[in-house]
């Protein structure tokens, strides 16, 4: 749901030099319902918002909204990619090293840059990307560390 007097998702799209269409607007609104959602999740929720659509299509739409800057693609080592809403404001995630859960965790200081590095070899750095790992909630409590 958008919040009065923010862009509709159709509105974003133009706004992104997007050509606005119904499995676009499904998918973004997706991905922004969801949690960090992987692929075949996004297009089994785009399918029940507008019908059919096929891999390939979610694809080429993913890439075409992440390069837009309206979805951020997360892949941490070792699992697939995913995507989510949140973006433009340098957070980072936390990843149970058992289950796969990711959840998002606001930047150490706020602001874009959170780390400055030692040594920028010249690089202006504008983003940070960090990844915790470690154990969720539930398999923390879990008597073998496990789901």
């Amino acid at each position: 749901m958008t919040a009065p007097g923010s862009p509709s998702t159709a509105e974003e799209l133009r706004g992104a030099g997007l050509r606005v269409t119904a499995a676009r607007v499904a998918l973004l609104d997706t991905v922004r319902d969801g949690d960090h959602l992987g692929v075949e999740a996004i297009a089994a929720g785009v399918r029940g918002r507008v019908g059919h659509i096929s891999l390939q299509a979610v694809y080429e739409a993913l890439h075409a909204l992440t390069a837009a800057g309206l979805l951020r693609r997360i892949e941490p080592p070792g699992s697939p990619a995913r995507f989510e809403g949140r973006v433009g404001d340098n957070h980072h995630h936390l990843v149970c090293r058992s289950c796969g859960t990711v959840a998002d965790v606001d930047c150490a200081v706020g602001h874009a840059p959170c780390l400055t590095a030692s040594d920028n070899r010249g690089f202006s750095v504008d983003e940070a990307e960090v990844i915790y790992w470690g154990l969720c909630p539930a398999c923390s409590s879990s008597p073998d560390g496990h789901l």
